[in-house]
């Protein structure tokens, strides 16, 4: 049996952040998990997502607004609710990475919505690639435009494969 093991988890204090860095992430797990509740300080709904630093990501996206859908291939991004969306609601996003310390290029998919009552929202789906060999030590998420909001929180967890090569929940 295996078992989702947080690694390092984050609020957002009162003043908001302009980015959330998971440092120092141990090498003894198969896979990561990142889960984001984000609300931004500014009208923009994208957050950004980077692995240690430096290399190239491809990516392709599917993106939904409720009344469209679009794919795109630019810079690794998720969805975080901005200022003027619904009072006290926060943008969901699962960042999946396995074999993250593998010594080939990293796969992950993102998994985003940006939440809003009122008219539109985001939602999107991600499939990409991390061209580096190294094990993926640090994650830093960033705002693009303003802060992540106070209450917006982040938890990186360790996951292992269980004996049958499965991944449960415990």
């Amino acid at each position: 049996m295996s078992a989702w093991t947080v690694i390092d988890h984050e609020e957002v204090p009162s003043g908001g952040l302009a980015s959330i860095t998971f440092s120092s992430i141990p090498a003894t797990y198969t896979d990561l998990a990142i889960l984001v509740s984000g609300r931004c300080t500014t009208t923009d709904t994208t957050a950004t997502l980077a692995f240690n630093t430096g290399g190239t990501y491809t990516r392709r996206t599917l993106l939904g607004s409720g009344s469209a859908a679009t794919s795109n291939t630019s810079a690794v991004d998720f969805r975080i609710s901005k200022s003027n969306d619904t009072a006290s609601t926060f943008g969901n996003t699962l960042i999946y990475v396995p074999n993250y310390a593998g010594a080939t290029a990293k796969s992950y998919s993102v998994d985003t919505v940006n939440e809003n009552n009122a008219t539109a929202a985001n939602q999107a789906i991600t499939a990409g690639l991390w061209d580096q060999t190294a094990a993926i030590t640090t994650v830093v998420l960033d705002a693009v435009s303003g802060d992540f909001a106070e209450f917006s929180s982040a938890t990186i967890y360790g996951i292992l494969k269980g004996s049958s090569g499965g991944v449960t929940v415990s």
